[in-house]
């Protein structure tokens, strides 16, 4: 009946304002987490069922082969979450080298040991209420019955076909038409179904160390890659404090490394030193200087950082340094945009979800296969689409995220947290590779400097910087925007994929220190998302 799932009209959402809240980019996902809340469950328990049914509804993004991380908020105190996989005990340098030459960027030898699963098991046995089986139920309802596909997600799975088809397992798990799914058009996912059954019955037991982590181990002998059921079984969920960096009034929090998270701090922690408030919202002034700390913060990014056992040379603390990042920042120039470097500092596609309860717990929680689909594997019997988080490592000697067996590569995916005075404030995270750091920057700047509410800020046009002095936007950008940035030497073109190129958030803040009042959520208008609450 309908043959075009494309709106042409501005899209406006209202922000949604509740006690218990779910915000996610996919509305069975959103619905999955409120009926654990619905059922007694805690916040905990929605992010947990609500990422599980991601799994399902949003395949093009993440998947039971994913990493993920969390942020979480228990009601006394903030503890952060890295269930990210190692480097299986088989890879080296030599290995790739000797091999393919470079690090493949799909396939089986760009997969690391997965680690949502068990990051789901891990966060359900600290904090969760509900039986850990409850929070798997929506995901294998959506497996086993199937559901409509959603409009932007059926226009990402069309474009990942053409690269992944050839890829083992893929086409018989994702293009059951020989072709991806349409919009509206309903997909049955049975082998995750039983992946979800199995990972219930045992709390992912049987994806480390039961029968789908011997069907990896299998699957991954029969295609010479270097994946085994022993590095499966020896994955370890990290829990850590969060790094920090003071920005108007507040304080935002990141995982430590071997995340991105550290780049967002680094730059607002340059622009807290800029007075950035002396300009508006979508002024020239203002949004060069965002561009301009951003680059630098990636270009020490791009050189320090790796999994945080390994960086021996220069610390997230020395990144952090404020004596550093006045130094930083005393290289923007207002006037002009710069191609900079690393300094030396002193020594010393995803999926994001937010939920929150009446009771205060908070969960700012991160999802992903990488570039996608992923590696484009799936394992045949059981629907676990493999991440290619291996492609974060480089083979440059001497970089901390040079590739070894055990080690984490470097990531792009990372939860964010704001605070004020020790007490929570919101949750929130905008999902897309680079994009992630400078969607964090954005939104705050709109939200602490200029009181946005966090929907407005969430659909405000973006920026992305790219690399050198090239920088895309979004063509909802102001024409006047544009034209400043490139008379202070900017470099870009308006790109026709705003969805798709500038990352899509979610966010859930309070409304009062006593909670009231609940929360108000933002879910982003460039995915199919959804905030819902009661």
């Amino acid at each position: 009946m309908f043959k075009d799932w494309h709106n042409p009209y501005p899209v406006s959402r209202a922000p949604l304002m509740a006690r218990n809240v779910v915000a996610t980019s996919q509305p069975l996902a959103a619905q999955a987490g409120l009926r654990m809340l619905l059922k007694g469950g805690n916040a905990i328990d929605a992010a947990v069922a609500a990422a599980a049914a991601l799994t399902v509804v949003e395949p093009c993004s993440n998947g039971l082969g994913s990493d993920n991380f969390a942020i979480v908020w228990d009601g006394e105190r903030l503890q952060g979450m890295n269930s990210s996989g190692v480097a299986p005990a088989g890879w080296s340098p030599e290995y790739f080298r000797d091999k393919h030459g470079q690090i493949p960027l799909r396939g089986f030898d760009a997969v690391t040991v997965p680690g949502a699963v068990a990051g789901w098991a891990a966060l359900s046995q600290r904090f969760g209420a509900l039986p850990f089986a409850d929070l798997m139920e929506p995901a294998i309802e959506l497996a086993e019955r199937g559901h409509a596909v959603a409009p932007v997600i059926a226009d990402k799975w069309a474009r990942a076909m053409p690269l992944l088809h050839d890829k083992p397992g893929f086409a018989q798990a994702f293009l059951p038409r020989g072709r991806a799914p349409l919009p509206g058009e309903r997909f049955v996912f049975a082998e995750a179904g039983r992946a979800l059954r199995a990972i219930a019955e045992t709390r992912g037991e049987a994806f480390y160390r039961g029968e789908i982590a011997h069907a990896i181990d299998a699957f991954a002998r029969e295609h010479g890659a270097q994946l085994r059921a022993s590095d499966l079984a020896a994955h370890e969920v990290l829990w850590t404090d969060t790094i920090t960096t003071p920005f108007a009034g507040h304080t935002v929090h990141e995982l430590p490394p071997n995340g991105q998270g550290i780049a967002a701090l680094m730059a607002l922690g340059m622009l807290e030193q800029l007075d950035i408030g002396r300009f508006g919202p979508d002024s020239v002034e203002g949004t060069h200087l965002q561009i301009e700390a951003i680059k630098l913060a990636f270009a020490d990014t791009y050189r320090w950082v790796g999994d945080e056992r390994f960086m021996t040379e220069v610390r997230a603390a020395d990144l952090l340094d404020p004596v550093y990042l006045r130094e930083r920042a005393r290289r923007i120039d207002p006037k002009r945009a710069i191609d900079p470097g690393p300094g030396r500092p002193p020594q010393g596609g995803t999926v994001y979800l937010t939920t929150a309860d009446a009771q205060g717990r908070m969960v700012s929680f991160i999802q992903s296969n990488y570039l996608g689909f992923g590696s484009g594997v799936v394992v045949p019997g059981w629907g676990v689409s493999l991440q290619n988080r291996g492609h974060g490592f480089t083979l440059q000697d001497g970089h901390p995220n040079q590739v070894a067996p055990g080690k984490r590569p470097f990531h792009t995916i990372i939860p964010g947290f704001l605070s004020r005075d020790g007490q929570p404030v919101m949750g929130f995270g905008v999902m897309g590779a680079n994009m992630q750091p400078q969607g964090h920057v954005q939104t705050l700047v709109r939200m602490l400097v200029h009181g946005q509410q966090p929907q407005a800020a969430c659909d405000a046009p973006r920026w992305k910087w790219g690399q050198s002095l090239d920088v895309d936007f979004e063509p909802t950008m102001a024409p006047a925007l544009r034209e400043g940035l490139k008379v202070l030497g900017h470099r870009f073109e308006p790109a026709a994929d705003s969805y798709l190129d500038f990352g899509s958030g979610q966010f859930i803040a309070r409304l009062s220190d006593d909670l009231e009042d609940g929360y108000v959520a933002a879910s982003d208008s460039r995915r199919d998302g959804q905030a819902v609450g009661f």
